[in-house]
């Protein structure tokens, strides 16, 4: 008797990869009820719900580290202009070596100034 092959077909919903992975939580009855609140509100069951506020998660911690990326090449633009205006505007010129002095100061500090002005807007907001 030839040995049968069996192949399982799962049909993919709306074109995305299915999903086979779950993960397993413990909730007090008063968690489950707000999440629960929450998804209705959102018109969603909870496990919908639980599922896409987990990726959204996911996202904010990138959209977070891009936020901050920008933040710190604002802060380097700022460096930038404040250091070339200043002395274009006194009627000065910048020769290639100053410029480039300029650039890589704004480089290595722009990170560490766009921290420094993060701390100084927390404890802005502590008081």
């Amino acid at each position: 008797m030839p040995a049968l092959q069996s192949h399982i077909v799962q049909p993919q919903t709306r074109g995305r990869e299915s999903r086979t992975q779950s993960i397993a939580t413990r909730f007090t009855p008063s968690e489950v009820q707000t999440m629960q609140k929450r998804a209705e509100a959102n018109g969603q069951n909870l496990r919908e719900w639980a599922r896409d506020a987990l990726l959204r998660n996911e996202d904010s911690e990138h959209r977070a580290e891009m936020e901050m990326h920008i933040f710190t090449e604002l802060v380097g633009l700022q460096m930038l202009l404040m250091n070339t205006l200043e002395p274009l505007l006194r009627g000065s010129t910048l020769n290639q070596e100053q410029i480039n002095v300029i650039f890589h100061q704004v480089q290595t500090t722009q990170a560490a100034k766009a921290q420094e002005l993060l701390a100084k807007r927390g404890q802005k907001q502590e008081k």
